[in-house]
């Protein structure tokens, strides 16, 4: 069972996630919450996977987003909201957030959306794509392209899939390679690219043209 939190200001958008994702045999909420109350509910709760608001009158959700990131054992996070601002979707994911999710998703992907934080995809809503193409790199990111063009093919083909969300699991079905094999390749582009989560690896891939 992927245990799940959700954290928003408003709610309605809390109850609705909740029945929404309830509704899957395999996710379950095990709890919401605002802003205020994000970071104790998710060091109580220990989920798997936490939807937070980045946009809350009680609390900045990037705040509860480098709370949360420094906890011991922190869920993967993927950021919600109704806008798709360039400057909040670029600095939410040079944070550490694994996805961004706009509050207008389409119910029935959803679940399938968390199943994929939880397999350590990568989830950008497409509009969420679009403004990262959309933002100016910084010294680190050109960096980080140069390096891209120095991985092997097979480095290469692995990234794009990485940066399409699929997990180890799937990567490897799609190319014939065990899951170990691939989790080898992803360590080892990490390294290479010198960054430390696949968000940040599949924001490479789009600067340097992969996708």
């Amino acid at each position: 069972m992927i245990r799940v939190v959700v954290v928003d200001d408003e709610a309605l958008v809390r109850s609705g996630f909740e029945l929404i994702l309830n509704a899957s045999e395999d996710v379950r909420v095990v709890a919401t919450a605002v802003g205020a109350d994000a970071v104790e509910t998710v060091r109580r709760e220990r989920p798997d996977v936490l939807l937070l608001d980045i946009r809350m009158p009680d609390v900045d959700g990037l705040s509860v987003l480098r709370a949360v990131r420094a906890l011991p054992e922190p869920p993967v996070v993927a950021m919600l909201t109704t806008f798709d601002t360039d400057e909040y979707v670029l600095t939410a994911l040079r944070t550490g957030a694994a996805g961004f999710l706009l509050k207008d998703t389409e119910p029935d992907q959803l679940a399938q959306l968390v199943r994929t934080l939880c397999a350590g995809g990568v989830v950008l809503s497409p509009t969420a794509t679009h403004a990262v193409l959309r933002g100016r790199p910084d010294a680190a990111e050109d960096e980080g392209v140069a390096r891209v063009g120095r991985l092997s093919e097979r480095e290469r083909e692995v990234l794009v899939l990485v940066a399409e969300g699929l997990s180890n699991g799937e990567i490897g079905a799609r190319i014939h390679l065990s899951a170990g094999t691939v989790k080898d390749h992803v360590s080892t582009i990490l390294g290479k690219l010198r960054v430390t989560g696949r968000v940040q690896a599949a924001l490479l891939a789009q600067r340097a043209g992969l996708l």
